[in-house]
């Protein structure tokens, strides 16, 4: 997850903690609310498209987890559309300042976003997953086949739901948020 610093660079920790009070958010936060850091992944797979026409990535075993669950899905009938998949530090921080200016406050944007430096997406092993039959990143999706078939199959691949209600970091319930955990050697891998 964190790594240790480089002498004369601040550590992953102290970055976050500085990002937070450039933000406006008390950088006791971390350890109030007992938040991971996660460094950004160094290798990344393209996974394919996102609903936003864009190229998705992830690390290799995530990765390889990822195609093999979609295509299990598919051959249950199930399409399991890929929203959101690695972000880095940058992006994270760029998505904060750009709801921070349409007035959102930093309190409410955490109980949403992570802060930059405590994200599983740096991880690149999270992604967001959607379906048609409601919009991206809402609540609603507990109520689709594609979040039926997640609860039922996901743990087969190594993924878990990594916000349900009431969960010990403080976010909102996130249906659509999928870690890959499982490391294990039968893993797929990628072609």
């Amino acid at each position: 997850m964190s790594q240790p610093s480089q002498p004369g660079r601040p550590s992953l920790r102290q970055q976050v903690q500085g990002t937070l009070r450039e933000l406006g958010a008390d950088p006791t936060l971390l350890r109030s609310r007992g938040l991971p850091l996660f460094t950004e992944a160094r290798q990344l797979h393209c996974v394919g498209l996102g609903t936003d026409g864009r190229d998705k990535f992830l690390a290799p075993p995530a990765a390889a987890a990822w195609l093999a669950m979609r295509e299990a899905a598919a051959g249950d009938g199930v399409e399991l559309l890929l929203i959101s998949a690695f972000r880095s530090f940058a992006f994270q921080l760029a998505l904060i300042r750009g709801k921070l200016a349409k007035g959102r406050s930093i309190a409410e944007i955490l109980t949403v976003n992570a802060p930059p430096g405590c994200s599983e997406h740096h991880s690149g092993r999270a992604l967001d997953i959607g379906s048609r039959d409601t919009p991206a990143l809402e609540e609603a999706f507990e109520h689709t086949e594609a979040f039926a078939w997640l609860n039922g199959n996901a743990r087969r691949f190594g993924f878990r739901l990594s916000f349900p209600r009431g969960n010990q970091y403080g976010y909102l319930y996130e249906p659509w948020h999928w870690c890959w955990v499982k490391s294990d050697e039968d893993q797929p891998r990628l072609p």
